[in-house]
């Protein structure tokens, strides 16, 4: 294979829409909501709040374009998880929450494909669940531990194992010894989802404006209104939303509750017929090994096979930017996983690479809320599953701004208050402490075909 550098706009430059930036402030504004980010949280916490009331005045202040972050350059898959594993999940709630919240993740997937009808967005949108595929022996008795658990909480009626021999009738992938099929998962044009939310929640009312940088937030206290401090003036608002993920640790004060990973990505060009004869996919499923250090597959509309995962190194600082999107080591690697799945496609060439910062909160679960009292409101923290979970969050963040209430004020994401990162150096040697031992754990289990103990240091300290 050779390679081909593209920046992280692969998605939006496909997406067909036009990219010329939006004006940005101009001078200083008073509104009823102000969001900081027009990626999927901010466009979706719009959408719901205008299609509430749709006289609430709504801006949304993007630093770049909208879309530019996570929701241009994701791996295009629409999930129903939310970062902590069902079991996790279990141990640190109720089976009965977790089975609400699984619930709802599953339904928000269906929501997001019932307003992509409704308003013709174009997303490209293919419901064919999910195929986490073991890859090699050792991955069998996790796939069948995972099937268990969700079996144990109610939630696996729909879910199946599938046999070498039947999952090889869907596609061939190397040294595959069966699957877990999940019927609720769903693969996305994020591109295409994100400018076209964005068109519609104009055309709803909200003013996008981009090129603008927040520079600080102002709480609100007593009869005086938060505030956002940007480059281009001073906005002044009801309600204040953090909706910036992976950037959110570049304003004041906010350095320690997010650490920013990335994930990398490589892209084929599209594959002849007489190759994908040879694969199958037809179904368009999302793919995924059981591997500690993940990894993630999709298959596009026009014939590409995009394959990402971690493995770029955490930067000092909870450093974001640009000259971190490419990262030579991980990308080579990716390619080489990206054959080593299928054999089929040695000599295909990749046509882009790009990568990304996702938000790891302290303990893997995402927050979604609102403070009445400061005004100030926040989502963040998918873990890299935000593509669904942010409609998820958008609903909520309405609700709690127009009702202060919110249908889905029993979910452990709703007015959730992880413990924050340590500081530097700290944060710095356990992000790399837990990055060089699951890279560890995935080589030993591969190597001698036994599954990874849950014992080792890194294992333990993600599973808390």
């Amino acid at each position: 294979m050779t390679t081909g550098a593209s920046p992280a706009t692969w998605w939006l430059g496909d997406s067909g829409d036009e990219l010329t930036p939006r004006p940005p402030l101009d001078g200083d504004a008073t509104v009823d909501v102000a969001i900081v980010g027009a990626g999927f949280t901010g466009l979706w916490t719009a959408w719901y709040l205008l299609a509430r009331d749709p006289t609430t005045r709504v801006l949304l202040v993007e630093a770049e374009t909208a879309g530019f972050g996570a929701s241009g350059r994701n791996g295009a898959w629409l999930s129903p998880g939310v970062g902590v594993t069902p079991t996790e999940l279990a141990r640190r709630t109720s089976p009965a929450t977790t089975r609400a919240t699984t619930l709802a993740m599953r339904d928000t997937i269906t929501e997001i494909a019932a307003v992509c009808d409704r308003e013709g967005i174009d997303a490209g949108l293919r419901r064919g669940g999910i195929l986490r595929v073991a890859r090699g022996r050792h991955e069998v008795p996790v796939m069948h531990a995972g099937h268990a658990a969700l079996a144990d909480l109610g939630l696996a009626s729909d879910l199946h194992v599938l046999s070498r021999g039947e999952l090889s009738e869907r596609i061939q992938v190397a040294d595959a010894h069966g699957a877990l099929f999940d019927p609720y998962g769903a693969v996305v044009h994020p591109g295409r989802l994100v400018r076209g939310l964005a068109r519609r929640v104009e055309s709803a009312g909200a003013t996008i404006a981009e090129g603008t940088r927040v520079t600080d937030v102002h709480p609100g206290a007593g009869t005086r209104p938060p505030r956002l401090v940007t480059d281009r003036g001073t906005v002044t608002a009801d309600a204040v939303l953090l909706a910036c993920e992976a950037w959110l640790p570049q304003l004041p004060g906010r350095a320690r509750d997010v650490l920013p990973l990335y994930s990398l990505i490589v892209l084929t060009e599209p594959i002849d017929e007489a190759r994908w004869a040879t694969i199958g996919w037809d179904g368009h499923e999302c793919l995924s090994s059981h591997r500690l250090t993940v990894d993630y597959l999709s298959r596009t509309e026009d014939g590409r096979v995009l394959f990402g995962g971690r493995g770029a190194p955490y930067h000092y600082g909870s450093g974001v930017g640009p000259q971190h999107d490419l990262h030579d080591p991980t990308h080579t690697e990716l390619a080489r996983q990206l054959t080593a799945w299928f054999p089929q496609l040695r000599g295909v060439r990749i046509a882009a690479r790009w990568g990304g910062p996702l938000a790891m909160p302290r303990d893997w679960l995402p927050t979604f809320r609102f403070d009445p009292a400061s005004g100030i409101g926040a989502a963040y923290g998918y873990t890299g599953q935000g593509v669904a979970t942010t409609n998820l969050a958008g609903r909520v963040l309405a609700d709690l701004v127009l009702d202060g209430d919110t249908p889905f004020a029993d979910l452990p994401m709703v007015g959730h208050r992880p413990r924050r990162w340590e500081p530097e150096p700290l944060r710095w040697l356990g992000a790399r402490i837990v990055q060089h031992g699951l890279a560890r754990a995935d080589a030993r289990a591969a190597r001698t075909g036994r599954p990874p103990t849950g014992r080792t240091l890194a294992e333990r300290l993600i599973r808390h």
